[in-house]
């Protein structure tokens, strides 16, 4: 099984490929990025216990530094972003080699490649593991790679620039892409910029990783000043929910995916109305059946949870205690049992069951250590 890794400072992607060391069947497992430079940055993997909701630390990869944000597909090719400034200014390094030996779930280095911009922050791959889809979020701009034979990059074959900017002075002076998000009939691609409050849509041609505009809707606009952060689909494929940073919001939108189309249907706080301190949002997720969608707030370290009704719509459920600052990633179980966060300046990672009737969140043991854990990867 393939990872790749992506860059986050001068962007570049980072292949890796896990070793097929023994994993007993019961137990499951994940990798969480430890966003930290030197020794501290990481990429930490745990055997994770479905029935019980523990976490086991199981090892430990070095010598990425920054690690960021993972995508994958079962089976296929990982991907994560990692910033070091020294090795990614030549835009291009292939390196290979075992990185540790005698360990379950160790990590060999396949190559790096440019992602065409600075700050990449997101992947996706689409469904064929023939193309990888990235946000570079300083420089405003998309791209795609395609994916070779085994497992490593090719240089990309699409990039696209933003342009624009939005309301806010500080944050929004121009294009910040953040996220971009293949549809699940693998004919789309969906970008959320933060920077020009918008929604790009873009077609895919995976075969060859191209992107284009999408003729029938190239964009959708959200609320000036929202911030567009993250993004996810249903699992019915005709909604899609947008969590907007600057205005700790998230937006529902209907989805039209003969054409790709996006229609604004809510908006929905993830606060309670009484608050009044700094915060921003981080990630959004729904549970493999449908029924409820969570929502990270930094600041006011929280899990926002939603129930999703049969009309699309959100009402809230309980903005749950996050046990720890800073939620910048959760990942739910394919099982949809459980919950998992990363708490990046919180430094660990929490594990939380979910109620299956109600969608609410109860914390289980002891949250584990992981130095600034920033994203979180599920393995089977």
């Amino acid at each position: 099984m393939r990872l790749i890794l992506l860059p986050l400072i001068l962007g570049a992607v980072l292949v890796y490929v896990r070793s097929n060391s023994f994993m007993p069947t019961i137990l499951s497992g994940l990798y969480v990025s430890a966003f930290a430079a030197g020794e501290k940055g990481a990429i930490h993997a745990f055997r994770f216990d479905s029935k019980t909701g523990t976490l086991k630390p199981q090892h430990r990869t070095t010598d990425v530094q920054h690690p960021f944000f993972p995508g994958d597909l079962s089976g296929r090719p990982f991907s994560l972003l990692d910033r070091h400034r020294q090795v990614w200014r030549q835009g291009r390094r292939i390196c290979r080699g075992i990185l540790d030996q005698g360990s379950h779930r160790k990590l060999e280095r396949l190559n790096r490649q440019s992602a065409k911009g600075t700050a990449s922050c997101y992947l996706d791959i689409d469904s064929t593991g023939k193309t990888v889809v990235l946000a570079n979020y300083s420089t405003g701009s998309v791209a795609a790679l395609p994916v070779q034979a085994d497992g490593s990059l090719g240089e990309a074959t699409s990039f696209v620039q933003h342009e624009g900017s939005s309301v806010n002075p500080k944050r929004q002076k121009a294009p910040y892409a953040h996220s971009i998000v293949i549809s699940p009939d693998n004919r789309f691609a969906l970008a959320a910029d933060l920077g020009i409050d918008k929604v790009l849509i873009y077609r895919l041609d995976a075969a060859t990783s191209k992107l284009s505009a999408n003729e029938a809707q190239s964009s959708v606009s959200v609320e000036p000043g929202s911030g567009p952060r993250h993004l996810t689909f249903h699992p019915n494929g005709k909604s899609v929910y947008l969590i907007n940073e600057l205005k700790n919001t998230v937006t529902y939108f209907a989805y039209e995916p003969d054409v790709g189309k996006l229609t604004t249907q809510q908006t929905i706080s993830t606060l309670p109305a009484d608050f009044e301190g700094v915060t921003h949002t981080a990630d959004v997720k729904i549970t493999p059946n449908g029924k409820f969608l969570y929502g990270t707030n930094r600041g006011h370290d929280s899990i926002a949870c939603y129930r999703i009704g049969d009309d699309g719509i959100l009402s809230l459920i309980k903005i749950e205690p996050s046990q720890g600052k800073g939620p910048q990633n959760v990942l739910i179980t394919p099982d949809g049992k459980w919950v998992i966060c990363a708490n990046m300046p919180g430094n660990n990672v929490v594990v939380f069951k979910i109620e299956s009737e109600t969608g609410e969140l109860t914390a289980t043991g002891e949250p584990v250590t992981v130095p600034m854990a920033s994203c979180i990867r599920w393995l089977p």
